[in-house]
């Protein structure tokens, strides 16, 4: 099918699948005017038409050659025919232009011949040249070589078509004549054919025999055996063109026959829709507490229109409902520049100058896109479809678009990437472990050299200085495909058609985008209690023994916020000043600090404390069977070789969430006075890490060598990428 679109009045085209004539053209406005079989008309531009996907030909006013049939293609013609073709065009060429190859830059020996010379000859004479040319050939030789009946209109006509269809214009229709089908069959077997579809499509994955035996007992069965049913090859070449090749898995089979939801995004602007996902990274890293060597999982926030990695995130073991929030969270904040980052990775974008960036930030920005998310994808696993992050992304006010179950279309781009970031980065650290266990190393686990931290700083580098800059290749804009682009001139691109709204959200966000426990009362003694815990701060001053002013479901009801990943704290917004304010757990110590510890800590705590038939009156009571659990009441239980590796990792996890929870954390305007106050940040943590002993009395803290020898010296915490 030629790729000219034809616009003379009464030619018919389909836009969006509605089928409109030309009625009036107008060339001097560059307008034409369209009208349907209802009667509706509309007037568009040219350009538009050229140059909008949804615009093609009808087929009613095509030539009867090319009516429903793909555009032809060299790839269509077998070997020998091709060798042909591409001797025809080169006779074709030296008409043309004087030159077989076509070029005056790449002339062949002895070109250009003097009767094909541009300078001196003309084309009408040219082509009278090349046919008595070939009609000196041998006759036995040219019609091997198909130039036996080449005349001065095959010439003219080869020449037509190769202007727009290139080297296949010199073919021979009847290599590439249309396929002549098969027989036609009768409405009783053509019902069993789409029955037995059904009934194998349902159940597990069968042979084409399996199948043709069950088109013939539906028949026998059915119409009785007056009906003729087809061969096994008819009906194999049926069932190919009707249903596919039938390759595909059983269960991606059944998924394409579900019924389309909310059909396709069209996107068109940078952060209109972004894309999650998580996967475990195919590099051992040693995490910072034991140095075992362990395997984590990534998490990308992927912008889907200029493929930019707005946000990553590196987890322990698996990722929750809080990670994920914050990373959404970190695709709205400005990615700092880091010590070591030149400035060639300072914020690169025009019409956007960085000081400005800078100014509204508070520090160095680096080349890094940052927006608002509008729309929000991810697949079905359970840390997307949980109900806390659904409620952060309505803080976020972004849409969710989930995507469809079984149809990895949906989210390839972001799984494009990852297998991207897996060839150009991972495959070159050491410790890779390939994409399975068959294509691993003797031993990736010998081999791991990198930290945690360390790897977080390679991959949020290589993001700004090589992923951002890089070509995108196939996934080049609709307005341009042809053109050089990547992921930051996608971004500068954008600012130049539609602006930049910059939003960088206030540090407050944090705050709100943490799950919610509502609260019946404020104890006036022990304070609120979240999930088994209680907490307290002189916040609660003024509000204890009262109850809330709030309305609706949660009536009467205090809201505070909790972190799961550190349960040491928890946060209380002042409902006069709306201001945020900690609350620490009442069983922490007057001095020194506990490690941070989760929600399945906590949970495992209330467990044993039930079991143990413990009714403490104060939250003091829990803090030896917290200490146990967490190996600290003796240094020894904490020595490497008294702990199993899955040990070693669950204390690593819980560390390392701990201080991903302390880097998430706004610093605070001012230092608490008492100074039994919770350690908020996470330099504090490190200059004040202690051991607690078992104790008789709740708060005696152990002695200088039980400090000294809790815990293995760690680096601070790094930065969230």
């Amino acid at each position: 099918m030629s790729d000219t679109l034809d616009l003379s009045l009464g030619a018919a085209l389909v836009l969006d699948g509605r089928e409109w004539v030309v009625e009036r053209r107008e060339p001097h406005t560059g307008h034409v005017h369209l009208v349907d079989s209802g009667g509706a008309r509309q007037r568009v531009t040219f350009r538009y038409l050229a140059h909008y996907s949804g615009c093609r030909p009808s087929s009613r006013t095509m030539q009867g050659a090319e009516r429903g049939r793909q555009p032809k293609s060299v790839k269509d013609l077998k070997p020998d025919r091709l060798r042909l073709v591409e001797l025809r065009y080169a006779h074709l060429m030296e008409v043309a232009e004087g030159y077989r190859s076509g070029s005056p830059l790449r002339p062949g020996p002895g070109e250009p011949r003097p009767q094909y010379d541009p300078d001196t000859t003309t084309v009408t004479a040219r082509r009278l040249a090349k046919v008595a040319e070939l009609a000196a050939m041998d006759r036995q030789e040219a019609r091997m070589l198909g130039l036996d009946r080449v005349g001065m209109r095959t010439l003219i006509r080869w020449q037509v078509k190769s202007r727009s269809e290139g080297v296949i214009g010199c073919a021979d229709e009847r290599w590439l004549r249309e396929s002549g089908g098969h027989p036609s069959v009768g409405e009783e077997v053509r019902e069993a054919i789409h029955a037995v579809r059904a009934e194998t499509l349902h159940g597990a994955k069968v042979s084409m025999r399996t199948r043709e035996r069950k088109i013939h007992q539906y028949v026998r069965e059915q119409f009785g055996d007056e009906i003729k049913v087809p061969s096994y090859w008819v009906l194999g070449r049926l069932w190919h063109e009707w249903f596919g090749t039938g390759r595909q898995r059983q269960r991606y089979a059944r998924s394409a026959q579900l019924p389309e939801k909310g059909g396709y995004v069209l996107i068109d602007r940078p952060g209109q829709v972004v894309a999650l996902d998580t996967t475990v990274l195919p590099v051992m890293v040693r995490e910072s507490v034991f140095d075992e060597p362990v395997k984590v999982h990534l998490s990308l926030a992927l912008d889907t229109y200029t493929h930019s990695i707005c946000a990553f995130r590196l987890t322990l073991v698996s990722d929750t409902s809080v990670d994920i929030a914050m990373l959404l969270r970190d695709v709205m904040v400005p990615l700092p520049m880091r010590a070591d980052w030149e400035e060639e990775m300072a914020w690169p974008y025009p019409g956007l100058p960085a000081a400005v960036v800078a100014e509204f930030a508070g520090y160095e920005v680096a080349g890094l896109p940052f927006f608002a998310p509008e729309t929000v994808t991810t697949d079905h696993g359970s840390v997307y479809r949980n109900h806390r992050l659904v409620q952060a992304e309505k803080v976020l006010g972004c849409n969710i678009l989930p995507a469809r179950v079984l149809r990895p279309t949906d989210k390839q781009a972001v799984e494009r990437v990852f297998g991207s970031i897996r060839s150009l980065l991972f495959e070159q650290l050491p410790g890779y472990t390939g994409v399975d266990v068959a294509d691993q190393g003797a031993d990736p686990q010998g081999d791991a050299l990198l930290t945690i931290s360390r790897l977080e700083q390679v991959i949020a580098r290589w993001i700004v200085e090589t992923w951002q800059r890089r070509r995108l290749g196939e996934y080049a804009p609709h307005w341009d495909p042809g053109g050089d682009h990547s992921p930051n001139s996608l971004l500068a691109a954008a600012f130049e058609q539609g602006g930049f709204a910059m939003q960088i959200p206030r540090p407050e966000l944090y705050y709100q985008l943490l799950p919610e426990t509502a609260v019946q009362k404020i104890d006036p003694r022990r304070g609120v209690k979240v999930l088994g815990l209680y907490y307290d701060g002189p916040a609660l001053g003024p509000y204890r023994g009262a109850g809330s002013s709030r309305g609706g479901a949660r009536k009467n009801r205090w809201i505070v916020h909790r972190d799961p990943r550190d349960r040491r704290t928890v946060f209380f917004q002042d409902p006069l000043t709306h201001d945020w304010h900690p609350l620490k757990w009442t069983g922490l110590p007057p001095a020194g600090t506990v490690p941070a510890f989760g929600d399945k800590r906590t949970t495992e705590l209330l467990r044993r404390a039930e079991l143990a038939g413990l009714r403490p009156r104060t939250d003091a009571e829990l803090l030896p069977h917290l200490l146990e659990l967490m190996r600290l009441a003796n240094p020894v239980d904490r020595w490497p070789s008294r702990l199993t590796r899955a040990d070693k990792i669950e204390i690593a996890r819980e560390r390392l969430a701990g201080e991903a929870a302390a880097a998430d954390r706004p610093a605070p305007v001012q230092r608490p006075a008492a100074k039994d106050a919770t350690i908020e940040t996470p330099v504090a943590i490190e200059e004040e890490r202690v051991a607690l002993e078992p104790v008789t009395a709740p708060h005696r803290l152990g002695d200088t060598v039980r400090r000294r020898n809790l815990i293995p010296g760690q680096n601070p915490a790094g930065t969230a990428p």
